[in-house]
């Protein structure tokens, strides 16, 4: 079986059933596990986005997606030589993977046709469906619920653990810093297993934009930095944008010293089954007292944004 993957998600999820050496194809972005990036790149980015600024890659994505443009080029002649029997892809978000649209092209230069897995969750529950899905299309069923019920159990003993707290943190997960947005899909769920609320967020549904007025008045006792699509390095770099914001040294997350600068490609913002560590992460960042980070110490880091306090 060859297996092409659009999705650094999908790619996670094939490696973890054991078919790291049926992937024949992977996007640009796939880098986990480390071996996936020897892998031909068969979908690459248009957009120079590692030499852009956020506020210029979001004006950039608005302006091709209003003129009916893709983010994303597939390379046909090396799909064609590839010949997959299974492309994965999803129809969920425009911005992160190629969708419908580029998958309609490059098929139709393809002599036998694939089956075609369509991954577009929004929750923890569609994440596992996924898995199922891709089981099921490669004759691993019992080896996907292992990995389904290995996930589920490390989530149930987070929630089991902050199920009689008398007090939630109240949580802002910042999926963008210029513009704003507020984190979506299963980001805000995650959160919530972890024993903190984010009012901001919109559980089940897109991203969107929203205003620091909106943040300022939540008052967040615990800030995460999760840009979709970055790594903790370019993360970090991006948090000093925070004290350009009128009133960001007045945020309790700020007083407290507890803004923090994650890894956001690796735990929150791929749908695959390392959601279930970014669920252990927002519990130590949120919990610190109940529960320890055992994961890479370059998950995330501390931002000191106290030391770039204004001059009173």
């Amino acid at each position: 079986m060859r297996i092409v993957s659009f999705l650094p998600s999908a790619t996670e999820m094939v490696c973890a059933l054991g078919l790291g050496d049926q992937l024949v194809g992977v996007t640009h972005e796939c880098d986990y596990p480390p071996e996936v990036q020897t892998k031909p790149i068969v979908v690459s980015a248009v957009l120079p986005i590692e030499k852009m600024t956020q506020r210029e890659i979001d004006e950039a994505v608005s302006q091709r997606l209003r003129d009916g443009q893709s983010l994303y080029q597939v390379d046909e002649n090396l799909l064609r030589d590839l010949e997959p029997d299974i492309i994965i892809t999803q129809d969920l978000c425009q911005v992160c993977a190629p969708s419908g649209n580029e998958l309609s092209q490059a098929v139709k230069v393809l002599a036998k046709k694939p089956e075609i897995l369509w991954m577009t969750p929004k929750s923890i529950a569609g994440i596992e469906d996924n898995i199922r899905a891709l089981g099921q299309a490669t004759g691993l069923q019992h080896r996907a619920e292992e990995l389904i019920a290995g996930g589920r159990a490390r989530i149930e003993a987070i929630k089991a653990r902050v199920r009689d707290l008398s007090a939630r943190p109240r949580a802002f997960c910042m999926e963008w810093l210029d513009p704003i947005y507020c984190s979506g899909h299963w980001v805000p769920e995650l959160v919530k297993i972890a024993g903190g609320i984010d009012p901001l967020g919109r559980e089940g549904s897109d991203s969107v934009r929203i205003p620091w007025s909106d943040v300022l008045k939540l008052d967040p006792e615990v800030l995460v930095v999760i840009p979709c699509g970055f790594h903790i390095d370019k993360v970090i770099q991006q948090t000093p944008k925070l004290t350009e914001y009128e009133g960001w040294q007045d945020m309790t997350a700020v007083r407290d010293n507890r803004v923090y600068a994650v890894d956001a490609n690796s735990y929150f913002a791929r749908p695959g089954p390392r959601v279930v560590d970014g669920a252990e992460l927002l519990a130590h960042l949120l919990h610190p007292d109940m529960f320890s980070w055992n994961g890479p110490a370059t998950a995330y880091q501390r931002v000191e944004l106290r030391a770039l306090w204004p001059a009173r």
